[in-house]
């Protein structure tokens, strides 16, 4: 899931701008609470939708169909509840000074990635490291 909010622009830091700067952690932080306040209207939405939509089908397959639609959208509200407790910890790194930093190695992760990716607790090459240990486990 891509996680890039749309409406707002990327940052664009200044020649010679340290990194992680009170105004790079403030863009960051506004990209984040306005990702979780999309996801929970989302999820606002899809309670009233299905409440809205609790029909009763005497059909078998139509039954079928509304229960595996709904599954569907449960394990997708899921995801997003997910990843709204993943925003809230990436907030709090913002204020205990830690965001924008590896957790394994320390190095910073880069405005790049964190503007794609914004929950980005990895630099790039751990992130690579761990996903070929995944795969070599998987086998």
């Amino acid at each position: 899931m891509e996680l890039q909010h749309k409406t707002l622009p990327p940052y664009v830091p200044k020649k010679g701008e340290q990194y992680m700067n009170p105004r790079q952690r403030a863009h960051f932080r506004k990209m984040l609470e306005m990702l979780k306040e999309e996801l929970l209207e989302d999820i606002d939405r899809t309670v009233q939708t299905m409440q809205e939509d609790a029909t009763v089908f005497a059909d078998p397959n139509d039954r079928a169909s509304q229960e595996s639609d709904i599954a569907t959208e449960l394990r997708n509200r899921d995801r997003e509840r997910k990843l709204i407790r993943k925003i809230d910890e990436t907030i709090a790194r913002i204020d205990n000074g830690d965001y924008g930093y590896c957790d394994k190695c320390g190095v910073e992760i880069g405005l790049k990635r964190i503007e794609v990716r914004p929950t980005a607790t990895l630099c790039i090459d751990c992130k690579t490291l761990d996903e070929l240990r995944e795969r070599q486990l998987a086998r």
